[in-house]
């Protein structure tokens, strides 16, 4: 799959993940959908492209905190989305906890569903 269109499906899905954390989370507040789209939009290139980098960089220190530093990278990455976005706020630790095990629920829901419609056929561990 193109690089383009894998980022247009990266954009869809975490529009639907930050519309079901602003509807969860108190501390999450999301307002018009400029903020929803652009929110999105920073949050699907971060993950694409910094994400790894950051990854790689400081692969010694997600191993040694036993993966604790990996979420604080996603944590960065939704704090980068919510700094470049207008009318997108997160108040508080926790609240960026929930939003980005949300983010990362609804891409392994979508995800799942995705592999299913596409027909990939993954081996069973039975």
């Amino acid at each position: 799959m193109p690089f383009a269109a894998r980022l247009a499906i990266a954009w869809a899905i975490n529009l639907a993940a930050l519309w079901v954390a602003d509807a969860l989370w108190d501390g999450v507040r999301i307002d018009g959908w400029a903020a929803f789209l652009i929110g999105s939009a920073v949050l699907g290139v971060a993950n694409a492209v910094l994400k790894p980098l950051l990854t790689i960089l400081t692969l010694p220190l997600i191993l040694v905190t036993l993966g604790f530093f990996y979420l604080l990278i996603n944590i960065a990455m939704v704090a980068l989305a919510e700094w470049i976005a207008p009318d997108f706020s997160i108040d508080g630790f926790w609240s960026y906890v929930g939003t980005v095990v949300v983010i990362w629920a609804v891409n392994w829901v979508i995800g799942q569903a995705v592999d299913d419609l596409g027909g990939r056929s993954r081996p069973r561990l039975i």
